[in-house]
């Protein structure tokens, strides 16, 4: 009676576990949206069809993010530089498609515009062995700042993002400009950026 108890047990557990997966899984999948019942966001809904896990209102920097005064400070051994969001979108470039993924399961690719941090990090006479601390606006918040590696820094493809699906970045995405690189989670792509500096040796 004991092992027929168990077996219906982890039963009514697999069915309830297989059940939650297949009705949150369209955060994720387009095959499974219309099932996607209980996950918290929806893939392809949120402005420039991207979900947002934390909004610039909740992150508290709605003002600090539209100052005018408003510069991204990159420091290194050889320079600490400052500049202005239309003196970012005045040098080269980069576009790429990457993805964005959450620790709230939902995953999508976005086609990314903006500067390579790899650029602005040799501006600043950094080297590329050194590991760079990046902050945001937040005052507060576990994600309010965040080091990268010097292999994921100096990657090609890692940006400082001031596109997004080809319109300026919305705020709740990281405006004025935000960190977009390949393989990193949600929760370390730093939005509403204020300071990237490199960390002693």
């Amino acid at each position: 009676m004991t092992d027929m108890r168990r077996r219906v047990f982890l039963a009514g557990v697999g069915a309830s576990t297989a059940a939650l997966v297949a009705l949150t899984a369209g955060q994720a999948f387009d095959v499974l949206a219309p099932v996607n019942l209980f996950a918290p966001r929806v893939k392809g809904q949120g402005p420039q069809a991207l979900p947002v896990n934390r909004t610039a209102a909740q992150a508290g920097v709605t003002e600090s993010a539209h100052d005018t005064s408003w510069r991204l400070e990159v420091r290194g051994a050889g320079a600490r530089l400052a500049y202005t969001r239309d003196e970012l979108a005045g040098m080269p470039q980069t576009e790429a498609v990457l993805p964005i993924a959450c620790v709230e399961g939902w995953s999508t690719s976005a086609h990314w515009r903006g500067v390579r941090l790899r650029d602005l990090l040799a501006e600043a006479g950094m080297a590329q062995s050194g590991t760079i601390r990046i902050e945001s606006l937040q005052s507060r918040g576990p994600y309010r700042e965040t080091t990268m590696p010097p292999h994921v820094a100096w990657d090609p493809l890692t940006l400082v993002a001031l596109e997004v699906n080809g319109g300026v970045l919305d705020l709740d995405h990281g405006y004025p400009a935000r960190i977009i690189a390949p393989g990193r989670p949600g929760v370390l792509q730093t939005k509403w950026l204020a300071t990237i500096e490199e960390l002693p040796a």
